[in-house]
């Protein structure tokens, strides 16, 4: 493939580098130039392009990314129509998602135009979720290339989604003199709250002293009707030889692992009874937050097999104290107002650096840019959406008719940022829980990326800054948390909220959303490389 200028009366058949207005006409990125096109480019007076030109042998990008997608050996998985050189694979049903490192690495390594990339292994996946995306980097490959990566395919499965099968759960709780039934009562409810991920049940409970004897008799009656038995005990285990352990096999069972490299959950015991899984539950695991105790009864529940020496191995990455960027299953009894997030778009710029047109009437997919942005926002699962306007507000009004979204006015617009942060703010009810920040200039921003910042927030107990990233950067949307609302009052200038978290020192969730984090549209050759169209 050759990449770079290319004079028009000879385009046919490359592939644009980039948006290209021919006239009244839009060509945008990756668009194959076609004999109508050239004549439409010479007509507005375009004489050369910058594009990408097809060598003997070459694959496009889509065609590349479709190639490697079919020659995978996957399980559980789908792969949706490639797009942008992108084939995204989505997990059929909820589960555990297992993948072969070293294949993918192999394939990684071929060469850098080829990459594939996924989430961790052993992940619990929702239905639907992306495990996976097939990228390729250029406008097309050469064949030999990709024909490399399909024979690395070959015979291997590369990953799977194993799904949860729904599973009948045995509990068992001791007791010790002081242990409140209030605790124990909350214990069960946080396991079934847990358990529905999977569709799996509590079906029995027994409440025992804390002795094996006792113990290992409430195993063996629950053990007859259920899957799996759970064992929390009143006094955490402190020796392989312990209430738990030593029960478990007074029951006639055996401990395979007393203990785990993971950081919480490191107390946990699994043993076995009659074929069934027997697990003795770390105390971490009475709260509903993720500990080592979901990574293996996940495990079990999707009948993905788990030894000793799995986890043993877990300890890479086995620290999650104190990490908010996991997620959590929630409480199974919460406020329906305790996690309201409100969208707020900024939308009343002067555009300064456009040199005059509003970037926000852009046009984007035959709409202005604010509007496609207010559209996005009100489709997602925020419950409700504030416009802020200012400069030519009319203009933004009218372009929002119909939305059915508030608008609020920011007098002080011609300040900077501080006004508008602080206008979209105070606007919202009192029960918005966080305030979800767009600017109105991201065009790359959709609607599943804010959904997705949204769940990370209420996973993080609604408590934390939750900032969209694009290869590790910061970038936007920012997600606030209520704590923050107060602070944000206090801004002046052309300031932002960056400075308030820092200062606060809350925790902050970064979620990769890719290049959309990342482009604005606040200049010309901005627009043009974007696809927008600036109106005058």
């Amino acid at each position: 493939m050759r990449f770079g200028p290319v004079p028009v009366d000879e385009a046919e058949g490359a592939i644009l580098a980039h948006a290209t207005a021919a006239g009244e006409k839009r060509l945008r990125k990756a668009h194959m130039v076609g004999a109508a096109d050239i004549a439409l480019l010479k007509e507005a007076g375009v004489r050369e392009i910058v594009a990408a030109v097809l060598d003997p042998g070459d694959l496009g990008e889509n065609e590349a990314a479709t190639r490697i997608a079919s020659a995978m050996t996957v399980s559980g998985v789908e792969a949706k129509p490639a797009a942008t050189g992108r084939v995204n694979l989505h997990a059929r049903a909820a589960g555990v998602f297992t993948v072969d490192k070293a294949l993918i690495d192999a394939i990684n390594a071929v060469d850098p135009s080829v990459t594939i990339a996924t989430v961790a292994g052993y992940a619990t996946v929702g239905k639907g979720q992306m495990v996976a995306t097939v990228k390729i980097i250029p406008f097309a490959v050469p064949g030999d290339v990709i024909d490399r990566v399909v024979g690395l395919c070959r015979g291997r499965e590369a990953f799977a989604v194993s799904p949860f099968r729904p599973r009948k759960l045995g509990l068992v709780q001791t007791m010790l003199p002081g242990v409140k039934d209030s605790v124990l009562d909350k214990t069960v409810r946080v396991t079934e709250a847990r358990l529905a991920r999977s569709g799996s049940r509590v079906v029995g409970e027994r409440r025992t002293p804390h002795e094996a004897g006792r113990v290992a008799e409430a195993v063996t009656a629950l053990a007859r009707d259920s899957d799996i038995v759970v064992i929390f005990g009143a006094s955490a285990m402190s020796d392989p030889d312990d209430v738990v352990p030593a029960a478990i096999r007074a029951a006639g069972g055996e401990v395979l692992r007393a203990g785990m490299p993971v950081d919480p959950g490191n107390l946990i015991v699994l043993g076995a009874l009659d074929g069934k899984p027997v697990l003795g539950a770390p105390g971490c695991a009475r709260s509903p937050k993720e500990n080592g105790f979901d990574w293996v009864l996940d495990r079990l529940i999707a009948d993905v097999p788990i030894a000793a020496t799995d986890i043993a191995g877990m300890g890479v990455g086995g620290l999650l104290m104190e990490i908010p960027t996991r997620p959590q299953p929630r409480e199974p009894v919460r406020s329906p107002a305790a996690a309201k997030v409100y969208a707020v778009v900024l939308a009343a710029g002067r555009s300064s650096r456009m040199g005059g047109p509003n970037k926000l009437l852009a046009l984007f997919e035959n709409k202005p840019l604010v509007r496609l942005t207010t559209e996005r926002a009100l489709a997602s699962g925020s419950a409700g959406t504030v416009v802020v306007t200012g400069h030519q507000e009319e203009r933004i009004r009218a372009a929002l008719s119909g939305l059915g979204a508030t608008t609020v006015r920011n007098a002080d617009f011609a300040s900077g940022l501080a006004g508008s942060l602080k206008a979209g703010i105070a606007a919202l009810p009192a029960d918005a829980a966080g305030a979800l920040i767009l600017l109105g200039d991201m065009p790359g921003v959709e609607t599943a990326d804010l959904d997705r910042l949204i769940a990370a927030f209420e996973a993080a107990g609604s408590a934390s800054v939750v900032r969209a990233t694009h290869g590790g950067k910061r970038g936007n949307p920012v997600l606030l948390p209520r704590s923050l609302f107060a602070d944000v009052a206090t801004l002046e200038g052309d300031t932002g909220a960056r400075h308030i978290v820092e200062a606060e020192g809350l925790a902050v969730v970064d979620v990769e959303i890719g290049e959309g984090a990342a482009i604005d549209v606040d200049t010309p050759d901005a627009m043009r490389m974007a696809g927008g169209m600036l109106q005058d």
